[in-house]
């Protein structure tokens, strides 16, 4: 068949060399001038450095398979990284069962119900039989009030702010039964694993646009081809397309009636500083920042996992959040906004100064993490959608884990298979 996709990230160009390997042409069409979605890449002392944190579990088995079937299983490395929150104005560790039991904020009772807890997760299969209930209220039950209040109700309200006591428990358990302590890596980041499955697809004869936003999608009834008009002009006629863009782009483009499904899932934009510092902010991986007031959910120094001679010797540090798109912190000139945080980064470090930062970068996204409550599951749009000849597959439809990387591989692994294509 002659396949086209829309979108260059982790699901479209998955999706694309699933088809190209099973003798199919494809063209995929890509609005931005870069590879990867989400997990696209800006270059930070020579090396590809993604946009937004990005690592991998040892259980995120898709995108381990992919890395070695495309030649580059040496240089994927797993580490384990510190892990830490801020709370009460102090850093707290919070890598090991043994630190997190003796959280200053724990009670002896609070550290066993939160490890009891966390432990049950573990061992639940099937996530989806928390489907009608909410986060808090099921742990506020099982890892009882404090530890709730210490740890999870802070995380959840930094993350969804006022929707935090929507949060589905499936959603949260899956954040805790699908991750490991040990976090994965590419030597040079994952752009060459992009990089790789463009170059595979271009090998088999398939083409990679850039640059082609989607306009309008159209098929007229009884018609055997969907066309594809792009905002520069161009026109495409495929006999299958897979659009992997976010819900309200495809509802918007393939003009999808108002009471369909895909307009009623509700997203969070991303927004995300990278610091190139000429040393050490924090001294942990990841910090949770557990305080309310703080303007920003998480701060990750991605060099006290990766060597930063990677990175010509800077230090690298990520500070990043979830909001709606019309939150201050969204729509704030990054320059102003990077100002009014270091106040708060020296809240983390006292000795942190405006003069440790030799360059910095700013990227947002308006529909990053899909909103996930109680109704999330019915709310869930079906690949086939009102298009005979167009199947959708978008993070909205990964449930109940969490959007990233291997899931969105194993996503274009089962729409490929679901139109015929692998």
């Amino acid at each position: 068949m002659n396949l086209g996709i829309i979108g260059a990230g982790a699901t479209g160009l998955t999706a694309a060399y699933d088809a190209v390997k099973a003798g199919h042409t494809v063209t995929v069409l890509e609005a931005a001038d870069e590879l990867g979605g989400l997990a696209a890449s800006i270059p930070v002392g020579g090396t590809p450095l993604e946009r937004y944190y990005h690592h991998i579990f040892r259980s995120d088995t898709a995108i381990i398979e992919l890395i070695e079937e495309l030649g580059l299983g040496a240089d994927l490395h797993f580490h384990k990284p510190t892990t830490a929150v801020f709370r009460d104005g102090k850093l707290h560790p919070f890598s090991t069962p043994l630190e997190m039991l003796r959280f200053p904020s724990f009670s002896v009772l609070d550290g066993i119900r939160f490890g009891a807890s966390s432990a049950a997760l573990k061992l639940v299969r099937n996530g989806e039989r928390f489907n009608d209930r909410t986060a808090l209220s099921w742990l506020r039950r099982w890892a009882g009030r404090g530890a709730t209040a210490s740890v999870w109700e802070p995380l959840l309200r930094g993350k969804f702010g006022d929707r935090a006591e929507e949060v589905s428990m499936a959603w949260l358990w899956a954040r805790v039964h699908c991750r490991t302590f040990e976090l994965g890596y590419m030597a040079g980041g994952f752009e060459r694993v992009y990089a790789a499955l463009r170059d595979a697809v271009g090998e088999r004869g398939g083409k990679v646009e850039f640059g082609k936003a989607v306009d309008t999608i159209r098929q007229p009834e009884g018609a055997e081809q969907v066309t594809v008009t792009t905002k520069d002009g161009a026109s495409y006629a495929f006999d299958q397309l897979i659009v992997t863009t976010p819900q309200p782009v495809f509802a918007k483009a393939a003009d999808v009636p108002a009471d369909d499904a895909v307009w009623r899932n509700q997203y969070l934009g991303a927004t995300c500083f990278i610091l190139e510092l000429d040393r050490s902010a924090i001294p942990y991986y990841w910090l949770n920042i557990n305080d309310p007031d703080f303007p920003f959910l998480a701060v990750v120094e991605h060099t006290n996992m990766v060597d930063k001679a990677e990175y010509g010797g800077r230090h690298i540090l990520y500070v990043g959040n979830y909001v709606e798109r019309d939150d201050w912190r969204f729509t704030t000139d990054p320059a102003e906004l990077l100002e009014r945080f270091i106040p708060y980064l020296q809240k983390l470090n006292p000795e942190f100064d405006r003069s440790w930062i030799q360059k910095w970068h700013f990227s947002k996204a308006p529909f990053a993490q899909p909103v996930v409550t109680p109704e999330y599951r019915a709310l869930i749009p079906g690949h086939a959608t009102h298009l005979s000849r167009v199947t959708l597959a978008t993070m909205a439809q990964i449930y109940p884990q969490d959007r990233g990387q291997s899931y969105s591989i194993a996503l274009a692994h089962r729409v490929t298979e679901l139109i015929g294509a692998n």
